[in-house]
């Protein structure tokens, strides 16, 4: 999940259960503790490592097993810097609380998503997935940002100023609308499945939302808290929602299995965005991936598309050996393995289907590719960057990269 939703959703949280009784400190608690697990982005950062990234991604700050220990020492942490500045601050035992349900929170929706989390880390290096939510999820975003929103344009203080209330309904309204066409046109140009009378609908309860509390000059009383928690139980319905989806999803790509008597390694069902009608279908086999998008609003069985492997050859064999290329795998959930020679240059691709863009139809993110000399001798081992080129960390004597991944 991208953080943005993260902090909104702790701050959604805090503001629900923790504000009212325990005051700012603990509200910002939960928020902190929700954005705190992406902290191990940093050493993706200052690492040299090109595998950094999902070497250390969703690891132990991710843990369950981590939870607690960081809950702690942010706690005491937070303790020392107020213990001489703030009186009546909560102690250690609600601080952390507020953290560990924030941190919570962040695991949880992560687990949700497609990138997997190893929630058992450092035991085990399993990383669990539900397949619910697109890791960016512009209609949970919505969901955990609106009621508080809300909360600020019809608070209390403005119940004896009905004026103020109705310009700050009328701005966020204006900017929710314009958040909302503007999702419109990057669905159109991704080819995602937004239609303009989904988009039309949402802007109309955007309306109801904001305006509708003040229908003759009145406002409905309605405290923060209770705003926010009603929007968790909309968030609530609408991941059950999206998980409903998802096991109909399933059953689809079972069923295309089933039918062609497919000895299945791995199947999922993975969500597209915008819209949770609109989902991704993989297979993996021995030799290679099925792979389909669907909507569940259409009645007809959903077409696959198979994307073999290369044949066996000395270049994959020395490839498949190599200790980056089996970190790769282990994080990879629907590879396909690819050989070519370019240049003179034996290359190696391996691309994770599951990261397939829709409006993209080259290289997807995530792929890893070996180059080797004719004699198999290693040249380079690296991303992919973008759709078509390759980003290099050492210099390739006797390589020049063809002209199409030069542009």
């Amino acid at each position: 999940m991208d953080p943005i939703t993260h902090g909104i959703t702790g701050a959604l949280l805090g503001k629900s259960y923790f504000f009212e009784k325990h005051g700012r400190t603990a509200a910002f608690a939960v928020f902190l503790g929700s954005v705190f697990p992406d902290v191990d982005v940093i050493l993706d950062t200052f690492s040299h490592d090109p595998l950094a990234t999902i070497r250390f991604h969703r690891g132990f700050t991710h843990s369950l097993i981590g939870l607690p220990v960081f809950s702690a020492a942010l706690a005491l942490l937070t303790i020392m810097l107020l213990r001489r500045r703030v009186r009546g601050e909560p102690n250690f035992a609600i601080l952390f609380w507020c953290y560990a349900v924030g941190i919570g929170s962040h695991i949880l929706l992560d687990t949700m998503t497609s990138y997997g989390t190893r929630i058992w880390n450092p035991i085990s290096s399993h990383r669990y997935t539900l397949d619910w939510l697109f890791i960016v999820d512009f209609l949970l975003t919505a969901c955990v940002l609106t009621p508080q929103v809300l909360a600020w344009v019809h608070s209390a203080s403005l119940r004896h100023f009905p004026r103020s209330a109705a310009i700050r309904a009328l701005a966020m309204w204006l900017i929710f609308s314009a958040a909302t066409i503007g999702v419109w046109e990057l669905a159109q140009k991704l080819e995602d499945g937004f239609s303009w009378l989904a988009a039309a609908i949402l802007i109309v309860v955007f309306g109801l939302l904001f305006f509708a509390p003040l229908w003759r000059n009145t406002d409905s009383g309605i405290s923060r808290a209770r705003w926010c928690r009603a929007g968790l139980y909309v968030t609530a319905a609408y991941i059950l929602t999206c998980a409903t989806a998802h096991h109909a999803a399933v059953e689809r790509v079972r069923g295309f299995a089933d039918a062609k008597g497919l000895t299945a390694i791995s199947e999922a069902a993975i969500p597209l965005p915008p819209s949770l009608l609109y989902w991704d279908g993989m297979i993996r086999t021995q030799e290679g991936v099925y792979h389909s998008r669907f909507s569940l609003a259409d009645a007809q069985p959903a077409a696959f598309t198979y994307l073999a492997d290369s044949s066996p050859s000395p270049v994959l064999t020395h490839a498949l050996a190599l200790p980056e290329v089996q970190t790769y795998l282990w994080f990879a959930r629907f590879p396909v393995l690819r050989t070519r020679v370019e240049n003179g240059v034996e290359v190696a691709e391996f691309i994770d289907v599951r990261f397939a863009m829709r409006h993209d139809r080259s290289v997807p993110p995530f792929t890893f590719r070996v180059l080797m000399n004719a004699q198999g001798k290693l040249l380079e081992d690296d991303w992919v960057v973008g759709a078509t080129h390759l980003h290099l960390r050492r210099d390739i004597k006797g390589y020049t990269p063809p002209l199409d991944e030069m542009r």
